[in-house]
Order: structure tokens, then C-alpha cells, then sequence
């Protein structure tokens, strides 16, 4: 009974001792189990052989040529993916259609858009364009005008004309006081004298047309330089006509001849050699012994459009002033 005693007491209890375990695995000093060691030198080593032996395929591959052993390989996986490739694209062209129909139609509209700006723009150039040509052509005869006779013009437009309803013919051009223009200057076109200037703002001029029954216009027939006196019968248009009278009742004015101004002092209100019209016919009163001119106007005053404005030559303002290349001797304008 004593032995079996000593040996139970000198018996080491399990749960006492210290040391490894057989449940836990051994750990380093960093905290690291020798099992998660044991795992990542074995992943690493896997990854290697992994990349080595990509490398020797492809090596393999392009040394080959067009016999490579890895053509049945590449056959195999093709045959694998390739139906997959296809099906997964023919559950995607759906999507694909989809959202290329919404994208290329946002891009259409945006054409659509940009091409009818394009267009209107175009349009309305060409719709333009004969209105330019024509003011083109007018600018062109005024500055030939200015060459001709050596007055000094300002161009402007015009931009409205008096009632219909009013006895009065007179029309509004876009300059005034800001381009050197004052009362009573002398108003043509490239096709004649079209009338004076009779009230000015900073900014816009009223002009009384030669057609108004209270315009008078000293005139000259071109054949004899006869002198005589031009009054308008206030209508405009196709039967837009004056009559002329002659200073001297003796002269019979010839179908057909031209007229012009025969000048005003110091030019106001109107200059001299402009041109006025042509004899239309010619006729008497059985109590009057003269004879009278009816006067067809080379200007159409129902187009009138651009305008010349004689001005001094020195007239500085905000506009250009088209100087003749030969000027009036003794004269400024």
C-alpha cells in the first residue's frame, strides 16, 4: 500500500504541466502560428511554380511557331468558352441594343438640332442676299455720283415715310445731327434728286420728297439751259409726276429732255447739275400763252431705300462721308 502511494503522489498531474500542447499549435515571438507559416510558404511556393509555368507555356507557344503544342489546349478552352462567350453576348445585346437606341437617338436630336440652326441661318442669308446686293448697288451708284458731280455724301436709309393720310410726302432716314446732317440739305439717290431735308434730330432726319405739292425746285433743261420752276402734285407711285415752268414763255420744252437743278446760293436747299427727270409731255391752257412741262421723275420714290445726304467735304461725324474725286470749284461741298 506505501508504493502504490508514493508512485500515485510522484505521479505528474497533465493539467499542470506546461508546455506545448497537442490541441494548440506552437507560436514565434510575432504572434504567428507555425500552421499560418507553414500556409503562406506553401501559397507562395504555388504562386511560383504558377507564374514559372506560364512562363514556359508562352515560351513554348512563341517559339513553336504556327505547330504549337499548346494548339490543343487553346482548341479545348476555346470549345469550352466560346459557346459561353456567345450566349452571354445574345443575353446581352438586348441591354446593349437598348441603351445604344436611347444614346445614338440623343445624338440624333442633337443633329437635327444643330442642322436646322445651320439651316435657318442659310435660309436666311439667301433670303438676304438680293436685299444686300441691291444696297450694294445703290452704295456703288452713290459714291460714282459723288465722283461725277464732287459733292461730299453721307449714305443713310431709309426708314419710314409719312401718312398716306396727310397732304404731306416725306420720308425718315436713319442719320442726323450725330453725322453732320442739318435742315435743308439736298437729298438724291444713285438715280436722282429725291428731295431736302427739313427737320433733324441727333439721330434720324425727315426729308420733304420733290413729289409734295409744297416743293419747289429750281430747274434747267438740259438741251437749252433754260431755267424754270419745278412743283410736285403730291402723288407717288406710277402717276408720281411735276410740272414745269419756264421763266421764259416763249421756249417750248422738247419731249423727252433731261432736267436738273439749276442750284440754290451756297447750295441750300439743293445743289446744282443734279439730275430731276425727263419731259413727259408738254401742254398749255387756252387762257395762257406759256407752255407747261409734265416731269416723269427718275427716282422711284415707292423703293426708296439708301439715300446720299450732300454734306460739306470737312463734315466729320459717326459716319463715313463718300468725297467726290473732283470737287466743285469754289465751292466746299
Amino acid at each position: 500500500m506505501a508504493r502504490k502511494r508514493l508512485r500515485h503522489r510522484m505521479r505528474p498531474r497533465m493539467g499542470n504541466v506546461k508546455g506545448p500542447s497537442l490541441g494548440r499549435p506552437l507560436s514565434d515571438d510575432s504572434g504567428r502560428t507555425g500552421f499560418g507559416r507553414d500556409r503562406g510558404h506553401s501559397s507562395s511556393a504555388v504562386v511560383g511554380l504558377m507564374v514559372a509555368a506560364a512562363l514556359s507555356v508562352i515560351t513554348v507557344d512563341a517559339a513553336s511557331g504556327e505547330d504549337s503544342p499548346v494548339d490543343p489546349a487553346r482548341a479545348a478552352v476555346g470549345n469550352i468558352v466560346g459557346p459561353i462567350e456567345t450566349g452571354t453576348a445574345t443575353a446581352l445585346r438586348p441591354f446593349r441594343e437598348t441603351f445604344a437606341y436611347f444614346s445614338s437617338n440623343d445624338d440624333l436630336r442633337a443633329d437635327v438640332a444643330r442642322l436646322s440652326a445651320q439651316n435657318s441661318k442659310l435660309r436666311s442669308e439667301v433670303e438676304q442676299a438680293p436685299l444686300d446686293r441691291n444696297r450694294l448697288a445703290e452704295l456703288d451708284g452713290l459714291t460714282s455720283n459723288a465722283n461725277q458731280t464732287g459733292y461730299a455724301l453721307v449714305a443713310a436709309r431709309v426708314v419710314g415715310m409719312g401718312p398716306m393720310q396727310s397732304f404731306s410726302r416725306t420720308v425718315t432716314i436713319d442719320a442726323g445731327t450725330s453725322s453732320g446732317i442739318r435742315q435743308d440739305m439736298t437729298v438724291l439717290n444713285n438715280d436722282g434728286l429725291v428731295g431736302r431735308v427739313i427737320s433733324v434730330t441727333r439721330s434720324t432726319a425727315n426729308v420733304l420728297l420733290i413729289l409734295d405739292t409744297d416743293s419747289v425746285v429750281g430747274a434747267r433743261l438740259g438741251s437749252n439751259l433754260e431755267i424754270g420752276f419745278l412743283r410736285g402734285r403730291g402723288v407717288t407711285g406710277d402717276r408720281g409726276r411735276m410740272d414745269l415752268d419756264l421763266v421764259d414763255n416763249s421756249v417750248t420744252p422738247a419731249k423727252g429732255d433731261v432736267v436738273v437743278t439749276w442750284g440754290s446760293q451756297n447750295g441750300v436747299p439743293y445743289v446744282a447739275g443734279i439730275p430731276i427727270g425727263k419731259v413727259e409731255s408738254v401742254y398749255s391752257t387756252p387762257r395762257e400763252l406759256a407752255k407747261h412741262a409734265v416731269i416723269d421723275p427718275f427716282v422711284d420714290f415707292t423703293s426708296l431705300d439708301v439715300v446720299g445726304v450732300v454734306v460739306p467735304r470737312k463734315t466729320q461725324g459717326d459716319r463715313l462721308v463718300i468725297n467726290g474725286l473732283a470737287q466743285k470749284p469754289g465751292g466746299d461741298r
